[in-house]
């Protein structure tokens, strides 16, 4: 607008100068309709130019990252000290609040002592388990035992028969003399000789008891014992190679534990993700954060990667490329000009979105009064001291894809805007 202004006073001026002070030609109704239709063209031409070549908007805004500061503690917490003030820089790192660190602290202790038992539980099982070994190597040992017995008892059934035999050989013989023999010492030794055999023939079935009951230890009571001492080893063992990543279960477990009730101990002092500052600070001390965990305590404001986002016609961005130079001027600096230069173009608009639905969509046409869709530029400001340009901040931006009179034009208009603005918004 400011433009077409400038060249409208410029075209009347000139024919002003022409037609009434020096009087070159004489003014006439066909110089007047001329010189209407040469006006209107010189203001297109110079219009059209300017809107293309060098693209203008003042829906400029200076964008800054922002965090929303909220606490990452699984329970609404007391807030105990608030350690910045609002509106002051901070670094990244810095402690920003302090939180009630008394709960977690007792959560830390208490899986710390857990901790300390499991890991003696795991010497106990390792004891265990040594000491199952060692039931099955004595189990194992008795049962050599009971197998040497068995081998002794069986030995000595042989040994009993043996002797029962050489007995009854000898009772046979004794009964031989006998009938030749009828004397006194004949019939004293039959009675002899039957008496050892009866003592052999005892012998030989205590020694035939003896061997069953060794048969039956060796043959059930020992492999029973083994099989009960082996289960039992095979038990501790399971027990104690309860592991995962080569430690035990139970201690891995708490120790995981122990690393997130750490994490959340530590989370009781939230520091700054990034250099900064906060604005509107509403946190203080006493209040408990966390109540309701969908939003944040307080907006961080980044100091870093801030740029300008400046909204085009869609048509104007025809020659626009990432590079070219840009000139901006900030409603918080009359009378001031920034260099700037194009980042990025957002080709994208929501006015292309369709959510996911379930309707089929409706075209209809818009209203002739609605603004038509527009793209975003990014652009990024050359001036070292960043600090100067705030989130919020307004004004114009005029990208020059070429040099020349339209970019003169562009040049002349912009200043104009911010020159102006140190009377416009009047304040009456």
């Amino acid at each position: 607008m400011f433009l077409a202004l400038l060249i409208t006073v410029v075209y009347i001026a000139f024919v002003w100068l022409v037609f009434f002070r020096m009087k070159w030609l004489k003014f006439s109704i066909m110089w007047g309709l001329v010189t209407v239709f040469v006006g209107v063209h010189v203001l297109l031409i110079f219009l059209i130019g300017v809107r293309f070549i060098t693209p203008y908007t003042t829906d400029a805004t200076v964008v800054q990252h922002t965090i929303q500061l909220v606490p990452r503690l699984p329970e609404p917490t007391l807030v105990t000290a608030v350690l910045v003030e609002a509106n002051t820089p901070v670094k990244k790192g810095q402690p920003l609040f302090q939180f009630d660190r008394r709960p977690y602290q007792y959560k830390v202790n208490a899986i710390q002592a857990q901790l300390a038992a499991a890991q003696q539980q795991v010497l106990e099982l390792k004891a265990n388990l040594d000491a199952a070994t060692a039931t099955v190597a004595q189990a194992i040992g008795e049962r050599e035992s009971l197998k040497a017995t068995l081998v002794a008892a069986t030995a000595n059934v042989v040994d009993a028969k043996a002797k029962q035999d050489l007995r009854a050989t000898a009772a046979k013989m004794a009964n031989a003399i006998a009938v030749t023999d009828s004397g006194a010492l004949s019939q004293i030794r039959v009675d002899q000789a039957r008496q050892d055999l009866a003592e052999a023939t005892a012998a030989v079935n205590v020694a035939i008891a003896s061997e069953g009951e060794a048969r039956v230890k060796y043959n059930e009571l020992a492999d029973a014992t083994i099989k009960i001492a082996q289960a039992n080893e095979e038990k501790a063992r399971l027990a104690y190679k309860s592991e995962i990543n080569g430690e035990n279960t139970t201690v891995a477990q708490l120790k995981a534990e122990l690393q997130e009730a750490q994490y959340y101990l530590d989370n009781t002092t939230l520091v700054a993700p990034e250099d900064g500052r906060i604005v509107n600070m509403q946190v203080q001390p006493g209040m408990v954060a966390g109540i309701f965990r969908i939003g944040g305590i307080a907006t961080f404001i980044v100091d870093a990667d801030r740029y300008l986002l400046g909204t085009y016609n869609q048509e104007v961005l025809k020659y626009v490329r990432v590079g070219q130079p840009v000139e901006v001027a900030l409603d918080l600096y009359p009378g001031q000009i920034f260099k700037a230069k194009v980042q990025s173009i957002w080709r994208a608009s929501g006015q292309g979105q369709f959510l996911p639905s379930g309707d089929l969509p409706k075209f209809s046409p818009q209203a002739p009064e609605t603004p038509q869709g527009r793209f975003a530029v990014q652009i990024t400001l050359d001036d070292p001291d960043q600090t100067k340009f705030p989130i919020g901040a307004q004004g114009a931006a005029a990208i020059y894809t070429s040099n020349g009179g339209f970019a003169v034009l562009r040049r002349i208009g912009i200043r104009g805007r911010t020159w102006m603005n140190w009377l416009y918004p009047l304040p009456f």
